[in-house]
């Protein structure tokens, strides 16, 4: 397939299509330069508003119609691109790639009804357009608003093609330089509804593809058997779609599987290694007791849910599919309750655990280290290694997250050794992990990333603290990716432990310079294609330039109820299926006369994998003020 290619190389994606759409042709120019460019399996449709009557009198577009109709190319005339189901019958709707170059209203028509031509054409081709088709739109400098234009636009002064484009359920997944001399013979007209050329210098094409549903991460409801006894409980609206992912699992091929892979085999060259299954993550408020007062404050921010008796049929639930929910039985029932939580070597029964009482998602694996080192298995110099999504409620921040994968080696040893031991797995950890977080991502350029251990006030523990540059070279990031806690308040059969918490999920991003946690979680098959196996290459976004919306909310304290500012940000991520990604508080007023206090925050809402609207996002402000009123007994202003 010949085919002319401008300097991005965009023009040879084009070629691929096998039905190719141009909607707003004028002259038909670009149809006409385009064809000689399309081998015989290409289908081209070109299509314009005018009426044929209205080209008849210019020689240019009859010109180029006579070339169009010797190479086969279908011509439709009246054809309004935002209407585009009713130029085609329904067996002739699906294209592969619309394009539409410089769409504009006519004449001096201001940014405000472009944007509303853009927002009805996008609506318009999601009728029209393949599952994995692209919309291609080819705007002036400056008009779309993304970050690619140079200059760029204030946002309110630009076309916003992106905040459009959701409108019809799409996000831009690329943007190249347009250039018309890749095209030999295509005149761009139509400026102000004349018979001249748009500024089409520094012009770019944008490249948007079909985004999920919202639908698609509503909370589901999961059925576990614990002993003889069947539970119910609710997914918690913050954490919706990210119970029993299975990223870890044997069949995996995510990133976070390929980065736990690669740190537990470099380890197991130094150390002897045991790998222990722990898929079971409730914790029963009455056996938090395995807990010791090193790690107990864990629980602060745990998430609690209450287990309800469930002698229904898994038919009869609501909020996910069969198949989800024993997906989930299976990796629970992996768990030996016994042997897990044994205690003065009498098991508990379920009943006395989990009857009418809350329990509460695992905050960190380190709820399991007591269990770990009591087993009458346990090795002393071998690496005992859990691995599992743990869940803790945080503030919305760039890189905090409500659920990661974490892993926990465990090392036990003679008191007499511990200096060296510890000494000499803090050694290997750190060699590991420099090898992992420094990569040549650009030519000429090495971008990478610095390990170190920062030892903590109470004289014994460390954090795993990465200064990286492999989010860009001008975006250093210093970040915690985990804890080493040398214990002496666990003593068993005279050993002394090391337990080493690692955050997966920061790890992974680190490696492959992924800048937003929650792209990890999407449901969208095209992250996991931009990860070759054996390979580590910086990540490249499906979903790039994704509009912001900023709204503020204002309310007055209940002074009896307190604020819990935890339980305002986790109410934000749930009622916004984590689309706030930033809270920020601008002011706080307390009234002269009454003494009561009102406090005000900003809340940004952006995406990082789906197609998002100022219309949903009015919707979920909304939503989120009646929740902040019933939970937190505020009164908004």
């Amino acid at each position: 397939m010949s085919a002319s290619e401008n300097a991005s190389g965009e023009q040879v994606e084009i070629m691929a299509s096998r039905r190719l759409l141009l909607v707003g042709e004028g002259n038909f120019s670009f149809a006409a330069a385009l064809s000689e460019t399309l081998d015989a399996s290409t289908s081209l449709t070109a299509t314009c508003l005018q009426r044929r009557a209205d080209l008849a009198q210019d020689p240019v577009a009859q010109k180029n119609l006579q070339r169009l109709r010797e190479r086969g190319t279908r011509i439709h005339f009246g054809v309004d691109c935002t209407q585009l189901a009713d130029a085609f019958d329904l067996h002739d709707r699906e294209f592969d790639r619309i394009c539409f170059n410089f769409p504009h209203c006519g004449r001096k028509t201001g940014v405000a009804r472009n944007r509303e031509l853009l927002a009805k054409f996008f609506q318009s081709c999601a009728d029209v357009l393949t599952d994995e088709g692209e919309v291609h739109v080819a705007l002036c400098r400056g008009q779309g608003g993304t970050p690619a234009d140079n200059p760029t636009r204030e946002w309110h002064n630009s076309w916003q093609v992106v905040a459009m484009a959701a409108q019809g359920g799409f996000i831009l997944s690329d943007v190249h330089p347009f250039s018309c001399e890749a095209m030999p013979g295509y005149k761009c007209t139509g400026y102000r509804s004349q018979d001249k050329s748009f500024h089409v210098e520094g012009a770019l094409n944008h490249i948007f593809t079909r985004s999920l549903p919202f639908e698609g991460s509503q909370p589901r409801t999961f059925r576990i058997r614990l002993g003889d006894q069947w539970f119910s409980f609710p997914e918690p609206e913050a954490l919706a779609g990210k119970l029993n992912r299975g990223f870890l699992e044997a069949s995996s091929c995510h990133p976070i599987k390929t980065i736990n892979e690669k740190l537990i085999a470099e380890l197991g060259k130094a150390f002897p290694l045991i790998r222990l299954k722990c898929s079971f993550f409730l914790l029963p408020q009455g056996g938090t007791n395995v807990l010791t007062s090193w790690n107990c404050d864990i629980l602060s921010d745990a998430f609690w849910i209450k287990l309800l008796e469930d002698n229904s049929n898994s038919e009869s639930l609501t909020g996910g599919t069969i198949q989800e929910m024993e997906d989930f039985l299976v990796s629970l029932s992996e768990f030996s309750l016994p042997k897990n939580l044994e205690r003065n070597g009498k098991e508990e029964a379920h009943e006395g655990i989990y009857g009418q009482a809350k329990v509460c998602l695992r905050p960190s694996l380190l709820v399991h280290a007591q269990a770990v080192i009591e087993r009458p298995d346990f090795l002393p110099g071998s690496l005992h290694i859990l691995s599992g999504p743990v869940f803790r409620k945080c503030l919305v921040l760039p890189f905090t997250m409500p659920v990661f994968h974490e892993t926990l080696f465990i090392l036990g040893f003679n008191q007499n050794s511990k200096d060296g031991c510890l000494q000499s797995l803090l050694d290997q950890l750190k060699g590991i992990l420099d090898s992992l977080l420094t990569k040549t991502f650009l030519e000429g350029s090495k971008l990478s990333s610095s390990v170190e251990y920062v030892f903590q006030p109470n004289g014994k523990d460390y954090m795993i603290n990465v200064k990286s540059h492999n989010f860009g070279p001008d975006c250093a990031k210093d970040l915690t990716i985990g804890s080493v806690t040398s214990t002496t308040s666990i003593i068993h059969k005279n050993q002394c432990f090391v337990f080493v918490c690692m955050n997966l999920d920061l790890l992974a991003m680190i490696v492959w310079g992924i800048s937003d946690w929650r792209i990890l979680w999407t449901f969208d098959n095209r992250f996991l294609k931009d990860f070759v196996p054996g390979k580590i290459e910086p990540f490249k976004s499906y979903c790039i330039y994704p509009p912001c919306y900023v709204h503020d909310i204002s309310f007055w304290l209940d002074e009896k109820k307190g604020f819990d500012e935890l339980e305002f940000h986790t109410v934000a991520r749930a009622v916004s299926q984590d689309t706030v990604i930033s809270i920020q508080s601008l002011s706080r007023f307390q009234h002269p006369k009454t003494k009561q206090v009102s406090l005000c925050y900003r809340l940004t809402y952006q995406t990082c994998d789906k197609a998002l609207t100022q219309q949903q996002v009015a919707s979920m402000q909304f939503q989120f003020r009646k929740e902040i009123q019933q939970r937190l007994h505020v009164t908004p202003r």
